[in-house]
């Protein structure tokens, strides 16, 4: 009986070192809830899932540690965004959008700035309401340029909530006492709470409420002394069969229009996918490939030589810095 008991809790014992090591359960990314984000990542973290460094620093950004002002001829830009900007457990920090936006611009690096520093304030299903909330709790650090990268999904964004923090094993406050335990909350069905429901089934204008969103934080930005740029990618199924289902372009009409309108530089990203082998851009449905983080990051490099060299403004469709490179 006890060599039994012995070999079962070896063979446990075995499986939690294998879960840590290979895909770095037991300590995922932990989330705190915000008043004006309805939820964030919680500040200062380093860990490792499946393989790739995921570093969160003291103000709730992937990356290292910044100081509230950039340091004297830096260019600083604030990249807002959900999870294609951050990246997720798909993505090293090595390889982040961010990352390779800065890299474009240390290339392109306009006159009078010695160093480019690119900052990435993030998290999973953020809509244009949180992250205004986030530039409303924390600013935007100085940055001379703010770029907000949405995917046509945000368009529809319900409002900011923390109602399912601890809730869904998406979204965990505490680390599992076990990898073991963390794997088997990960497989069992999850049920969105009664609130986060009424959220989804709220009637009005979702459109228009982040697009008003959109508005707030261009005032914000430029009360800071800074200029915001907008850039949009598609869903991977919005490149086949008709493209983008009938809702989705009066969606994109609105928010082309709302750019026009404020006068705010708008990259549309779906005319360049379309044009392009775009299998190899994306990792899933929706999100990026490391190939993808590298082409879309040179394009928003351009993008923010662009808006600040020239001020540019209005929609346009996405440069063609790499050409086809496949």
């Amino acid at each position: 009986m006890f060599w039994v008991l012995g070999a079962l809790a070896v063979a446990v014992a075995i499986a939690e070192v294998f879960l840590r090591v290979r895909y770095g359960l037991g300590n995922p990314p932990l989330y705190v809830a915000d008043a004006r984000t309805g939820y964030r990542l919680a500040p200062d973290q380093r860990l490792r899932r499946r393989g790739n460094h995921i570093a969160i620093n003291e103000y709730s950004m992937r990356g290292p540690a910044i100081s509230p002002q950039p340091v004297a001829g830096t260019l600083r830009v604030l990249m807002l965004g959900d999870s294609i900007v951050n990246g997720g457990w798909w993505t090293d920090q090595s390889e982040l959008l961010s990352l390779k936006v800065q890299a474009g611009l240390e290339d392109l690096k306009p006159a009078g700035f010695q160093q480019v520093e690119v900052l990435n304030a993030s998290a999973n299903s953020w809509g244009p309401r949180n992250e205004l909330g986030y530039v409303l709790r924390f600013g935007t650090f100085e940055s001379q340029v703010v770029v907000v990268v949405l995917n046509t999904d945000d368009l529809f964004a319900i409002a900011p909530h923390s109602y399912d923090l601890g809730r869904n094993p998406q979204y965990p406050i505490r680390r599992p006492p076990l990898a073991l335990w963390e794997a088997a909350a990960r497989r069992r069905k999850y049920t969105p709470s009664a609130e986060l429901q009424a959220l989804y089934d709220q009637p009005g204008d979702r459109v228009g409420v982040n697009l008003e969103a959109l508005r707030q934080l261009n005032q914000a930005v430029q009360l800071a002394g800074g200029k915001l740029a907008i850039a949009m990618t598609p869903l991977k199924r919005e490149l086949q069969g008709d493209g983008p289902r009938d809702y989705e372009r009066v969606a994109r009409q609105r928010l082309t229009a709302f750019a026009q309108d404020e006068a705010i530089p708008y990259l549309d990203f779906l005319p360049r996918f379309q044009q392009t082998r775009s299998e190899r851009l994306y990792f899933d449905h929706i999100h990026l490939s490391v190939e993808g983080n590298a082409w879309v990051g040179q394009c928003l490099a351009e993008l923010v030589v662009d808006v600040w060299e020239k001020g540019g403004s209005g929609s346009t469709a996405a440069p063609d810095p790499l050409g086809d490179p496949w």
